[in-house]
């Protein structure tokens, strides 16, 4: 079986040894990735295309074998592909007819030609040949130049004949370590996800770094997700994914920055750890899935200030993107599934958060930030290569929900006291206890260690997360409280 895998147009029109370092560099992606489905299959790069062979007959192998390519970064579209010698007319329409004679039964076609070489006929004299044969010895309807059902494809390469069996798309965008690396800033929703293969799609080797912000079970989605999109669409290279503890990052900004500036600070506390990261995998860019005013914290003049507390360069892919196209991106790349059941952190979203942030005054909430903080968990960032994921979530700590709770067993409220004091939890002849969630680490160790403890959150999400993060700590003693 043989396949023609062709370029992204925006290859061919680069310098010659540009390009010729994209076809080897695709050459080689493709051979990494098609050698782990079939180990005999042969990647041959030429100056417009590449050629897969392969002994595979299979259906269920060649159907790998054809979606690993079609989510390699770099390929316009691949052709599956009969090859014969040239012949003359009558020879090359009757091969044309055996392959497309069942599927042009009842249908409008029109045939194409594509022609390399020197040939004493045009391609379209071959075109005329072969479309008038096959409308007088096929079921087909008729020709339709404009709006056809099928269209048969044949390709002449000197003396050679390829007749396409199939066409299939490709992902298009550069070959995947053509552009230089990228640290992506992923959390795991739609935005991030996307903003991430959309930079491995033009070429950038992607590395992972999370900003864990306060638990387990959102640190495992992540993982999973970005094992997932690296898998999916760059498996040709080994990648790092790198978790940043931010928990007492947060507890430092509630506690020290006012309400209204706390997106703001985060961001850049975030771009500062950031940039670090990069710098210590060599790595001369970030990127971000902001999109221009689509939370409060990315106005243009936020962005202008997130950006002042860095000299290392942000990408922003999805900058001007609508977010239902965001969203739709995720469906095509199968993120989706992933990102709409994410844990979503918002321990630091205020009432009234600024949308024109000014420098001076974020300098000024800053100065009473401790800067130790911050670079204690940078330097407690954990770093590991993104194929030893898989068997690390296998290990995922579960935590019981419960819906009722008993005289003595213990609600620990960890919601921000600002939501706790707007809506108290109050159950009869049950102990509450309100702890933040930015304290509940420091503060659990100091409780009966003999007593049963539910923790509780109006939507569940940080509950949860602070549960498998207690859970991991060795603690038995912790379940959920999860109301009806």
């Amino acid at each position: 079986m043989k396949f023609i895998v062709k370029l992204f147009p925006e290859i061919t029109i680069k310098s010659k040894p540009v390009r010729r370092r994209f076809i080897q560099r695709l050459q080689s992606n493709l051979q990494i990735v098609l050698r782990r489905i079939d180990p005999k299959a042969h990647v041959c790069a030429q100056w417009d295309k590449v050629t897969v062979e392969t002994q595979v007959e299979d259906a269920e192998q060649l159907g790998r074998l054809t979606a690993a390519m079609q989510v390699t970064p770099g390929i316009a579209y691949i052709l599956r592909v009969k090859q014969y010698p040239l012949g003359d007319f009558e020879q090359v329409f009757q091969r044309v007819r055996s392959v497309y004679a069942e599927q042009l039964a009842g249908k409008r076609f029109v045939v194409r030609v594509k022609r390399a070489g020197k040939h004493d006929f045009s391609s379209l004299d071959l075109e005329r040949y072969i479309g008038g044969g096959l409308l007088q010895h096929t079921d087909a309807v008729r020709v339709d130049l404009h709006h056809p059902e099928v269209t048969v494809n044949v390709e002449v390469r000197d003396q050679s004949l390829f007749v396409v069996e199939q066409r299939y798309p490709g992902l298009g965008g550069f070959p995947l370590g053509s552009q230089d690396a990228v640290l992506s800033l992923i959390s795991g929703g739609f935005d991030s996800t996307v903003s991430s293969y959309m930079t491995i799609k033009r070429g950038c080797r992607t590395h992972y770094c999370f900003f864990n912000l306060g638990g387990a079970a959102h640190e495992t989605g992540v993982k999973q997700v970005s094992h997932f999109i690296w898998q999916k669409f760059g498996s040709s290279h080994r990648v790092k994914f790198v978790t940043v503890p931010f928990e007492a990052v947060v507890a430092e900004i509630l506690t020290k920055v006012h309400h209204s500036q706390m997106g703001v600070v985060l961001k850049r506390m975030m771009l500062r750890a950031g940039a670090r990261v990069a710098e210590r995998l060599g790595i001369e860019a970030l990127v971000t899935g902001e999109s221009v005013a689509q939370v409060s914290s990315q106005t243009l003049p936020n962005l202008a200030v997130i950006d002042s507390v860095i000299d290392t360069l942000v990408l922003r892919p999805l900058i001007v993107t609508d977010k239902q196209d965001i969203i739709d991106t995720a469906k095509a790349i199968g993120t989706y599934d992933f990102a709409k059941s994410m844990p979503e952190y918002c321990g630091v979203i205020s009432d009234r958060p600024t949308t024109h942030a000014k420098r001076d005054r974020i300098e000024k909430e800053e100065a009473a930030f401790d800067l130790d903080v911050l670079e204690q968990a940078i330097v407690s960032a954990r770093v590991v290569r993104i194929d030893q994921i898989e068997a690390e979530v296998q290990d995922q700590i579960e935590v019981e929900n419960q819906q009722q709770v008993l005289s003595s067993e213990i609600i620990i409220d960890v919601r921000h006291p600002v939501e706790e004091e707007r809506d108290p939890l109050v159950i009869a002849d049950v102990g509450v206890l309100k702890i933040p969630f930015y304290s509940l680490a420091t503060e659990f160790v100091k409780l009966d260690s003999e007593r049963q403890y539910l923790l509780y959150c109006d939507r569940g999400v940080m509950s949860q997360l602070h549960a498998l993060y207690l859970k991991e700590q060795g603690y038995t003693n912790v379940k959920v409280y999860r109301p009806e």
